[in-house]
């Protein structure tokens, strides 16, 4: 038994451990954490000792997303250069909404015109006049389909460098990808927004944007769709600032656009010389056909002339596919 003098004692060392075990219980890190947290306060109070919170991403899983996403963009393409474009792809990339029986039709009008036209006008027998029909039943409505498919992609080409623009200024003020392309599909030149408004549409339809993006090339192959495919690609497996990547390539596409217009001013005294070179044997002649139509007509009667005028078209043509590879500048 404990004397009565000790028991006040004791009664009060068991009641301070009961109080200090309850405030441990309701406190823990106000007691042992104080401590840890005058250090990590110290740590960061310290000059230079700031630390990085920031998920560190791997920059080596990085570069084979990248290079595995830029294999698969290549090889689809090495796919797609190998295919011509089908009739009704060529159509759809001139901008015309005509289909294979259309065009089919046409070829027949033109035919029939040409036949008219050369048995009525010119008075050409009937087998020339229908081989000239056929042949040009068949190339005129393919030459103007190339002729419109050219001219809707240099237009796509011009504005297509302003709609980037447009993108990277609604990134930097917040807005979504998806609301910018719809800004495009909406207020940009065409061709640019007929095809913007069709990656709108299947991106509405559940199609991921990435994939929607790349089908684009498909409809306009030009390098510059294709790089921007590849930027979209890259940056919705990999990340990274997309305002970023697509200012560096606006600014390739505009610089892309100064080196043509360079390269059209370099070139021009040369197609000048090439046409001036071209046209001139067919200006004397005619020149020499109406002083002295009896002094050439002997290139058209006989035969060793007619021999002659087919050797000097078949030369003259060597000579201008040689001037034009000479002075055609791809980049």
């Amino acid at each position: 038994m404990l004397a009565a003098e000790t028991l006040p004692v004791v009664i009060a060392l068991l009641t301070a451990a009961s109080v200090g075990g309850i405030i441990l219980c309701l406190f823990p890190t106000r007691v042992f954490g104080k401590a840890q947290a005058l250090r990590r306060l110290e740590a960061v109070a310290a000059p230079g000792a700031a630390v990085d919170r920031r998920p560190q991403f791997d920059e080596g899983k990085r570069r084979r997303i990248v290079e595995a996403t830029l294999r698969e963009i290549e090889d689809k393409q090495k796919v797609k250069e190998g295919a011509r474009p089908t009739l009704t792809g060529r159509m759809r990339q001139a901008g015309m909404t005509w289909s294979r029986q259309t065009y089919y039709v046409a070829c027949m009008i033109v035919g029939l015109t040409a036949l008219v036209t050369l048995l009525g006008g010119f008075d050409v027998s009937l087998v020339p006049a229908l081989g000239f029909a056929i042949a040009g039943g068949l190339l005129l409505p393919h030459l103007y389909i190339d002729v419109q498919r050219k001219l809707r992609f240099k237009q796509f080409a011009e504005e297509f460098p302003n709609a980037v623009d447009v993108i990277v200024r609604g990134v930097k003020a917040g807005l979504p990808l998806v609301d910018c392309l719809k800004i495009i599909s909406a207020e940009a030149q065409e061709p640019v927004r007929s095809e913007f408004k069709l990656i709108v549409e299947d991106q509405t339809m559940g199609m991921p944007m990435d994939q929607a993006v790349q089908r684009l090339p498909d409809r306009i192959p030009l390098p510059e769709t294709t790089f921007f495919a590849i930027v979209i690609a890259l940056q919705s497996r990999t990340g990274g600032s997309l305002s970023e990547t697509l200012a560096n390539l606006s600014k390739v596409l505009r610089e892309r656009k100064k080196m043509q217009a360079k390269i059209r001013a370099v070139s021009a005294e040369a197609k000048s010389s090439a046409m001036i070179i071209g046209s001139l044997p067919i200006v004397v002649g005619l020149l020499l056909y109406l002083t002295s139509p009896d002094y050439i007509a002997l290139l058209f009667t006989t035969f060793l002339g007619k021999l002659v005028l087919a050797a000097s078209a078949f030369w003259m043509a060597i000579g201008i596919l040689v001037m034009r590879k000479m002075i055609n500048f791809e980049i």
